[in-house]
């Protein structure tokens, strides 16, 4: 193309019949930089839950805290002085769920100042990329999913045999356990939980209303979606050591309210209805969470006596 450039250059043609060729050329060449540049296809699992995509009515859990995701995949708004932090985007078709939820609560969407996610699987980054184009939010992430976000869940241990699952990123700022996220008035603690993916994480925070503060934990439960054995996975192989780190580490958390990364992990379908009033209590049921927690860790212990027969 560079040398037929040149010579139609040199050509004594009327001077826009040239200047039509030289279009011609420069938009062929861009379609050959676009093919090779989106070689990437982004092909989202099928068959999945239909309650993954399923509208909810966003609502105010506790203090500066809201949920704004789908019946299942849950989304988090923390809502500061000086914008607003995402925390999850759900599948590629929750983004305008997503974000009608945000305006029904009265807040703009445009004021996402930070993006956030408890694992990097294509059921919580699926809107990600587009949510982060739309609003230019800074993504902040564990970096052990680093590999994972910029490959779009290609190179995870388990989810990777589906390819590219969502849009690849690149993070703003990688995090490691017990860092923050600042924006305004609110301040999140990251705490490292893999196993799940190697980066899982869950949030700490303190949040008030009028009557009392509140800490506020996100988990991200540590469940096991192999089935075969904790050796076999090369691709992860401090699977089993992270579980068993989480595993403690979750035991020993302090909090308040918890929600979890699926609606269904914190029961939120059997503690509230659509249209109930404002109540922080419905969320302060730490013995469900405890006792989450072991059921998962017993599942994990049965796995590896199954392992050693």
């Amino acid at each position: 193309m560079f040398v037929l450039a040149i010579h139609l250059s040199k050509l004594n043609y009327h001077s826009s019949y040239t200047s039509y060729i030289m279009k011609k050329i420069t938009f062929l060449f861009l379609i050959v930089i676009s093919f090779f540049g989106n070689g990437q296809t982004v092909t989202e699992p099928k068959n999945n839950p239909e309650n993954w995509s399923q509208s909810y009515e966003p609502f105010r859990i506790v203090g500066n805290l809201y949920y704004v995701g789908t019946n299942d995949l849950a989304s988090y708004l923390v809502v500061t002085n000086k914008g607003s932090i995402l925390i999850n985007t759900g599948l590629a078709d929750s983004y305008p769920q997503i974000k009608a939820n945000i305006e029904k609560l009265g807040f703009k969407f445009k004021d996402i100042k930070i993006l956030t996610l408890t694992q990097a699987h294509f059921d919580h980054m699926g809107a990600m990329a587009d949510i982060k184009k739309e609003t230019g939010a800074k993504l902040y992430v564990d970096q052990e999913e680093l590999a994972e976000i910029k490959s779009g869940g290609k190179s995870d241990y388990e989810l990777g045999k589906y390819g590219v699952t969502f849009k690849p990123l690149t993070p703003d700022f990688l995090l490691k356990n017990n860092d923050k996220i600042k924006l305004g008035n609110t301040t999140l603690t990251l705490l490292h939980h893999p196993g799940h993916t190697k980066g899982s994480c869950s949030f700490l925070f303190e949040t008030k209303d009028k009557d009392r503060t509140y800490k506020v934990l996100i988990a991200n439960m540590p469940s096991i979606i192999i089935d075969h054995k904790f050796s076999d996975v090369h691709a992860y192989p401090d699977m089993q050591k992270d579980y068993a780190f989480t595993f403690d580490a979750m035991k020993k958390l302090d909090f308040d309210v918890w929600v979890a990364s699926h609606a269904s992990q914190f029961d939120l379908h059997e503690k509230r209805k659509p249209g109930d009033a404002y109540s922080p209590k419905l969320f302060m049921d730490k013995e469900n969470y405890f006792k989450y927690l072991k059921e998962l860790e017993d599942d994990y212990f049965e796995k590896l006596r199954q392992e050693s027969k």
